[in-house]
């Protein structure tokens, strides 16, 4: 069963209010942590992680630059950050709704059954985001 996820899309133009709106999560390989990211992240990141996607003009907050993590982080990839912040498990009720999807519930809608199946999603969108930062 797919359900209807924050995926968002930017719809209009510079010159016209801009809209997103929210689309079914499709599936993608969960070994492949680019697959992933184009589909689920580039929109509001950008295809470079550079926080510039299609959609960022419209959100509250701009996205971050996820080739920056690393280097804000005195050299060293918070790998249990990111990890959180895909699942979810960074939210604190009192700090209030963030515009970013909480891909490890979308995840688990995926194939509800095999939490190892998120686990292996999350670990591998991680990767990929790590093989990104700025050298």
């Amino acid at each position: 069963m797919v359900k209807a996820v924050s995926l968002m899309l930017l719809i209009g133009g510079a010159l016209f209010a801009q809209e997103i709106r929210k689309v079914p999560v499709q599936p993608t390989p969960a070994n492949s942590g680019q697959a992933m990211f184009r589909e689920y992240c580039a929109v509001c990141h950008g295809v470079a992680a550079k926080g510039d996607g299609p959609a960022a003009e419209a959100l509250k907050k701009r996205p971050a630059d996820l080739t920056q993590l690393a280097r804000k982080n005195n050299g060293e990839f918070p790998e249990v950050r990111v990890m959180n912040f895909i699942t979810g498990a960074d939210e604190v009720a009192a700090h209030g709704n963030r515009d970013m999807p909480v891909w490890g519930a979308l995840f688990r809608s995926l194939d509800p059954n095999a939490q190892a199946m998120v686990q292996l999603r999350v670990a591998n969108l991680k990767d990929y985001i790590m093989s990104l930062q700025a050298r």
